[in-house]
């Protein structure tokens, strides 16, 4: 049987240390890998036990990185184990193959863009002229295909991001809130169509995946078992469907558990 595991990266399996949420006595903290380095420093960590376990995965499954950074983000990370033949970045706006975007498949995401929702470079003036300086950061345009702008949570106005969230849905576009970004995403930029591209070209027999964000919700969906973690914009939420195993555990060690349920499945003999 072959098993695909389509998984979100970012507070998922890998996290930043503001996100790690090491509750526990230091002493009884998790030693941890770092598998991110950005401008020269130590960006994303999983634990160590969680990197051996991945290893496995790799050996169990077609194990397919699954995640809303850029190509250029992406291939800052260094996952244990073998490089996956698979990834997909960009919210699916992008399908790696053995490192390299699969020209075809952007082709297919571009037209349907064209076809079913409002320009980015509408979305984008959008936001340029309602965000607030006092508590934008920055704006950001991720492989022409989306836009995100980084902000002070503590002070981001109650109401924007639903009131953003109203505009968008009427011009076919998506918002989510991800720690210090907001996302506006176009909907038929999805996780799930790029692993339905991947679970058919290696013949899938079994989906699991696991994410933590609104952009994962349709990721979830459509794989046969899913987790999310106890923490999250899904966890915020308390959303579920069937399928969908909500997780107690939180930061780090909810990434460990991830690793672990997907062993389980991908090997329910072993």
């Amino acid at each position: 049987m072959t098993v695909l595991v389509a998984s979100d990266l970012d507070r998922t399996l890998i996290y930043s240390a503001n996100a790690l949420a090491l509750g526990m006595p230091d002493a009884e903290a998790p030693r941890l890998l770092c598998v991110e380095v950005y401008e020269s420093r130590p960006l994303s960590y999983l634990t160590e036990t969680a990197a051996r376990l991945l290893t496995e995965l790799a050996e169990a499954a077609v194990f397919v990185p699954t995640t809303t950074r850029t190509r250029e983000q992406y291939r800052r990370i260094s996952l244990p184990g073998p490089a996956p033949a698979y990834a997909i970045c960009a919210n699916g706006g992008h399908l790696l193959v053995d490192g390299e975007t699969d020209p075809d498949w952007h082709a297919r995401v571009l037209a349907r863009l064209a076809a079913e929702c409002a320009p980015l470079s509408e979305v984008r003036g959008h936001l340029e002229r309602t965000a607030d300086p006092a508590w934008t950061r920055k704006h950001r345009v991720a492989e022409d295909l989306f836009a995100y702008l980084v902000v002070e949570r503590d002070l981001l106005p109650e109401g924007w991001v639903k009131e953003l969230a109203v505009w968008a849905e009427n011009r076919g576009w998506t918002v989510s809130l991800q720690g210090r970004k907001i996302y506006a995403v176009p909907k038929p930029l999805t996780k799930s169509a790029a692993v339905r591209e991947v679970a058919r070209r290696t013949g899938a027999d079994l989906t699991l995946a696991a994410g933590d964000s609104l952009l994962d919700a349709d990721l979830l969906l459509a794989a046969d078992r899913s987790w999310r973690p106890g923490h999250g914009e899904l966890a915020d939420a308390e959303w579920t469907a069937p399928g969908v195993t909500a997780l107690p555990e939180r930061g780090v060690v909810a990434g460990e558990e991830i690793l672990r349920e997907f062993l389980r499945a991908a090997r329910p003999h072993g």
